[in-house]
């Protein structure tokens, strides 16, 4: 088991927990009493642990090394699932995963960012940071579900697009914003969900939808923490300021009408019971696109459309007045 910074309360009761548990074990004393002691103390140090999470300890959270990625949901989520591959122009970037998905009998098109779950794997799957041809990959595979009238799930977990050099060289930008043009008017239900991080183009690559979710312990936002602070102060030493001016948590996102709803996840994070996690996930995509299915096609890109047209706040400046002379 692994502990976060703030976490240190708990696992220093954990550690006595197992002490007392190998005593148990040896048969020289009854230790039930002891047991159930600490289980109720463990209990109420999390409860108070998880009740008020600063910015930056989301951000921990989201990134934790135990937090279930894209391909565990779409193992626990769906019956059966066909990975396909390749964005018919360049490569098959590993970094984003996406196919055919039978989610109980409904037939669905899944795309998402997958990290790795050890070094080697992170290494394979470049950190879930894609490339242009994870991209260009993603809409193929959009663009096939709308022809054969299949929802798309979209889970988003990156820390952004490559910022590579040949990333840019093979348009990285034209890429992203390729994606959220045909998004926009993709004749079929999209639903999407940040279930870690949802950092800048990367998640926003995959991330125009009629329903647009965050797991309670995730952030969204155009820049990371510790990217903030190293613009503004030159180092990293100001992250937990700058998550907290950023307003990256999901309760900021639905606050500010970027997201539609958060999914609540087990105390102390969807890596604690991920099975649950797994099936809270997949009642919220199902009720998503039962709803959207029962609208016209036309109407839920307009929905969609006029959506997106009223995030945000501006106010149109006045004409300047030129001074006339006299």
């Amino acid at each position: 088991m692994v502990f976060l910074d703030f976490e240190k309360p708990l696992e220093s009761l954990y550690h006595q927990l197992e002490k007392i548990q190998q005593v148990g074990e040896e048969g020289v004393l009854d230790v039930e009493p002891m047991i159930k002691e600490l289980e109720t103390k463990i209990r109420n140090t999390r409860k108070d642990i998880y009740s008020n999470l600063t910015g930056w300890q989301k951000v921990q959270l989201s990134r934790h090394p135990e937090r279930p990625y894209t391909l565990y949901y779409i193992n626990q989520m769906c019956r059966k699932f066909i990975e396909l591959h390749g964005d018919r122009y360049y490569a098959d970037d590993k970094a984003i995963v996406g196919g055919i998905g039978n989610l109980d009998g409904m037939n669905v098109v899944i795309i998402g960012q997958q990290k790795g779950v050890n070094t080697k794997m992170r290494q394979f799957r470049n950190f879930g940071m894609a490339n242009p041809e994870g991209y260009r990959k993603a809409l193929r595979l959009m663009k096939m579900a709308e022809r054969f009238n299949m929802p798309v799930v979209c889970l988003i977990d990156t820390p952004g697009a490559f910022p590579g050099l040949e990333a840019e060289e093979r348009g990285q930008a034209e890429a992203i914003a390729r994606n959220l043009f045909e998004m926009a008017q993709l004749r079929v239900p999209i639903v999407c969900t940040v279930i870690g991080e949802g950092a800048s183009g990367g998640a926003i690559g995959i991330g125009l939808g009629d329903r647009v979710y965050m797991l309670e312990n995730t952030w969204y936002s155009v820049i990371s923490p510790e990217s903030c602070s190293s613009i503004l102060w030159r180092n990293w030493d100001n992250k937990e300021l700058a998550a907290e001016a950023l307003k990256l948590t999901a309760e900021h996102m639905f606050e500010f009408g970027l997201i539609d709803d958060i999914i609540k996840e087990p105390l102390g994070g969807a890596h604690t019971a991920p099975e649950d996690m797994a099936k809270a996930l997949k009642r919220h995509i199902k009720k998503a696109i039962q709803e959207l299915q029962e609208m016209d096609p036309d109407e839920r890109i307009e929905a969609r459309i006029d959506k997106y047209s009223q995030m945000g706040h501006y106010e149109r400046a006045g004409e300047k007045v030129e001074d006339k002379p006299e």
